[in-house]
């Protein structure tokens, strides 16, 4: 499968995040475009999804409820990228077991590790953000949560062509511009809306939340997980 890269900006510094000041949205992270062997590709996409994706990184844990949620970004965002390259992939080789795998990596993260993600921002992030931000962020706010529902809609659409592969279907593959353009819209969406939280969002939450109110966030966090 070919290499992708998905947008990404540069996690805001804790000073930034205690002085409340809104980091504007700085250069995005991109990886270098080159061509990979399908099957390592499928591989190390395998070893992320099996550690139960979006739930635990090995930099952050739940005393750190922010760090969580900017790791769950970088999960999002390398599980967007394979998609990408299972895109590719199906053009070239069809639904192989590869691909087959690679389609069940993407509808594991998207179906169990994402809900669980907007949801955090829904009871944490955004509540404070409503309730005592400026009239700039309070509108972003209000965006945020309408592309939420955005994406559940959006997911329903692009889970139906990937459940095809992962379950090797008959008539799965070749998807048609339509099918492709469902895929090319959920990525997008959320490849800009994670650049919004991370820029603004989440600094500004970290600010008027304190380090004191991150604790319980992340206990909950964690018993929403069976934590």
């Amino acid at each position: 499968m070919i290499r992708s890269s998905v947008p990404f900006p540069p996690r805001p510094s804790r000073a930034t995040a205690r002085t409340g000041t809104d980091a504007e949205p700085g250069a995005t992270a991109s990886a270098s475009a080159s061509a990979s062997a399908s099957a390592s590709a499928s591989a190390s996409a395998s070893a992320d999804a099996h550690e139960v994706p979006g739930l635990r990184s090995p930099a952050a844990g739940f005393d750190q409820p922010f760090e969580m949620l900017h790791a769950c970004h970088e999960r999002v965002q390398r599980t967007l990228g394979l998609l990408a390259r299972l895109r590719g992939h199906l053009r070239h080789h069809g639904a192989d077991a590869q691909a087959r795998e690679a389609a069940r990596d993407v509808l594991r993260y998207f179906d169990i590790a994402a809900p669980l993600h907007h949801e955090d921002e829904e009871l944490h992030v955004f509540p404070p953000l409503l309730a005592r931000g400026s009239a700039a962020v309070v509108e972003l706010v209000q965006a945020l949560q309408a592309e939420h529902a955005a994406m559940a809609r959006q997911w329903a659409e692009a889970r139906m062509l990937l459940a095809a592969v992962a379950e090797g279907a008959a008539g799965a593959v070749p998807w048609s511009a339509e099918q492709e353009k469902v895929l090319d819209d959920f990525a997008g969406l959320y490849a800009e809306h994670i650049v919004r939280e991370e820029s603004v969002a989440y600094p500004a939450a970290q600010a008027l939340l304190g380090e004191s109110e991150w604790a319980p966030m992340g206990r909950e966090m964690a018993r929403r997980r069976g934590g």
